[in-house]
């Protein structure tokens, strides 16, 4: 894909979700896809699969949606849209920021927002900086560029679990 304009997804949320993870934008594997985190070598759904005690690799992608609502998880990205070549981070450009505190203000039981990167971290705290009731949690980048191991970004997406209710909704 060319230098040009990427719009990210919509939203993956309900009125339950207490955990919301942002990324920064996706991918051009993931727009391709028309999938969060569709990259092969991404780690994302190993990562939060883990954290949730699923397979969730193994599972269609509309599946894995439907776990993660189930278990309060929402998925979103800070950038709304940019202008990028590739799909790094750092080729951004132009960025457009989400609505994040719309979103987060939509959420009744929200308990916590985790950033998964850096750049989500950085742009993800300077719109949600100041917002009372939720924890904001700065994740290892889950992509195959961020050069640690998954065994290690495990470790830390951990943390996650506490956010989480206590039973799986059916």
């Amino acid at each position: 894909m060319s230098d040009r304009r990427r719009i990210g997804f919509g939203p993956i949320v309900d009125a339950d979700t207490r955990l919301l993870i942002l990324g920064s934008l996706p991918g051009d594997a993931s727009l391709k896809a028309a999938q969060y985190y569709a990259h092969p070598r991404n780690g994302f759904w190993p990562l939060i699969g883990g954290v949730l005690g699923e397979a969730l690799p193994d599972l269609p992608y509309e599946e894995r949606l439907e776990r993660l609502t189930a278990r309060g998880v929402g998925l979103w990205d800070v950038i709304a849209s940019a202008e990028r070549s590739g799909s790094l981070d750092a080729a951004i450009r132009s960025p457009e920021a989400a609505d994040l505190r719309g979103l987060v203000e939509s959420l009744p039981t929200l308990r916590a927002v985790a950033f998964n990167g850096g750049l989500a971290a950085r742009v993800g705290r300077r719109i949600l900086g100041g917002v009372d009731g939720i924890e904001l949690v700065d994740l290892p980048s889950s992509s195959p560029a961020h050069a640690i191991s998954l065994s290690a970004k495990a470790q830390t997406w951990a943390i996650l679990e506490k956010f989480l209710p206590d039973t799986p909704a059916d």
